[in-house]
């Protein structure tokens, strides 16, 4: 289940992150879920009253992941090694792949190869049970939060890349409106707890720009 689109039959990139039913993170993304449907997305990112810092990031993340993973999964037909033989965001920006471990030094790569290395790299790291602990009592690490603002960070980049390189597709498919809605509520819940620098967002900041001013006039 994501926030955002419910239990709706989307066919994703890789297989979708379950939160286990009883958990207190469950219950605590069923609040997110029911605050988002309030459309308030601002109330929605907010950590609730009582909450742990770490554990509102990590279900949150958990859930970015399974949004952006949905959304990438309606456009992988048009982003091909031919179409996107780099990974880029508009004529500007250009992500080489690396994570350290297996890939140390930076690799230029098509685009749907990075998101190949990019998603199964974050699906690691959320199953990884001392990075993303779901048991009750079991803590996060102390670095849990840079950890966080590495996936963010990362998953930003296949944002940017859908909207500079395959928008069209998804107005095609008329699932702008959802690639909107996940995107707004990205951007306000990493500027709540300041998860991705500014720089990093700058291959979108004229639209981040945008969904901003319309949220100060009261729009959503």
């Amino acid at each position: 289940m994501s926030f955002l689109f419910g239990n709706r039959n989307y066919k994703t990139f890789k297989p979708k992150k379950h939160i286990p039913e009883g958990s207190h993170q469950y219950d605590l993304m069923k609040n997110a879920a029911a605050t988002l449907g309030s459309g308030d997305l601002r109330m929605a990112v907010a950590l609730p009253e009582g909450e742990d810092v770490d554990e509102w990031v990590a279900v949150n993340t958990v859930d970015f992941f399974n949004q952006i993973n949905m959304l990438y999964g309606t456009v992988t037909e048009f982003c091909t090694e031919e179409s996107c033989p780099i990974m880029s965001a508009g004529r500007k920006y250009e992500y080489h792949w690396a994570d350290g471990a297996t890939i140390k030094k930076p690799i230029k790569c098509s685009a749907p190869k990075y998101i190949d290395f990019l998603m199964t790299w974050v699906q690691d790291q959320l199953d990884d049970e001392t990075l993303f602990p779901s048991k009750i009592g079991v803590p996060f690490p102390r670095n849990f939060l840079t950890i966080a603002k590495t996936i963010l960070k990362r998953l930003f980049r296949v944002y940017a890349h859908i909207y500079h390189q395959h928008f069209d597709h998804v107005v095609q498919l008329q699932e702008e409106a959802h690639l909107n809605t996940s995107f707004k509520h990205f951007i306000f819940f990493v500027q709540e707890f300041g998860l991705v620098e500014k720089k990093e967002l700058m291959p979108l900041q004229d639209l981040i720009d945008k969904l901003m001013s319309k949220e100060r006039l009261g729009g959503h």
